[in-house]
């Protein structure tokens, strides 16, 4: 019997070990290093400066957003959202932990940013518009996030043939992905200007491309 409830301690503390460890868990060391890599181009496409306010959309496990609030400064702010409580709850700790007090997290909706009218120089989101299951609505959120003059850049790749497309999203994404050509299309519709597509981002050996556009 002794034995038994040493046994059931031991499976409680291992649980709970497991339960910290989640909660304080963050980006990858690959993710950080893609992130030191990435974001520095990211701000200099979207003209962003220290002083400036910023925006990543669907944060998860915070890697941006992290290397975003290091390289801007403390005059900036940065915004870290996600529609998943606990990736947001994971987000917060993650600020804490790393000491990042220009980093504020936000609850993100299925069609909507979440944020204050016109608090953003600059929003971006990587590998999240192929699975908006509206993107008019949160289109249209987004262009009310922005100041005038903000940009916004979607960081997104093109569908495999034959790959399953996430629920809900528009069957014109044609797989799990979205073309470059209907984000243009899209965001246009909701009154942003296109600025530019890069069809491989960040270089020429990415599958991922970027497209950009200004309030």
């Amino acid at each position: 019997m002794r034995s038994d409830r040493h046994a059931f301690s031991a499976a409680l503390l291992c649980v709970a070990s497991i339960a910290v460890f989640s909660a304080q868990s963050g980006p990858t060391s690959q993710e950080i290093t893609q992130a030191e890599r990435d974001v520095p181009l990211l701000l200099k496409v979207l003209d962003v400066v220290p002083g400036m306010t910023v925006a990543d959309i669907g944060a998860g496990a915070g890697a941006m957003s992290m290397v975003a609030s290091r390289q801007l400064g403390s005059t900036s702010r940065i915004f870290a959202t996600d529609l998943n409580p606990a990736t947001v709850a994971k987000l917060e700790t993650l600020a804490e932990r790393e000491h990042l007090a220009n980093v504020d997290v936000v609850q993100g909706a299925v069609a909507a940013t979440n944020l204050p009218p016109e608090c953003c120089d600059a929003i971006f989101m990587r590998d999240v518009y192929h699975h908006i299951v509206d993107p008019a609505a949160m289109n249209r959120s987004i262009a009310a996030s922005l100041k005038p003059g903000g940009r916004f850049a979607v960081i997104d790749f093109e569908a495999k043939p034959g790959s399953p497309l996430p629920e809900g999203v528009p069957a014109n994404r044609r797989g799990h992905g979205v073309p470059p050509a209907i984000v243009a299309d899209e965001v246009r519709a909701a009154g942003l200007i296109h600025l530019q597509t890069y069809a491989k981002w960040p270089d020429p050996k990415e599958s991922l491309f970027l497209v950009l556009f200004r309030k």
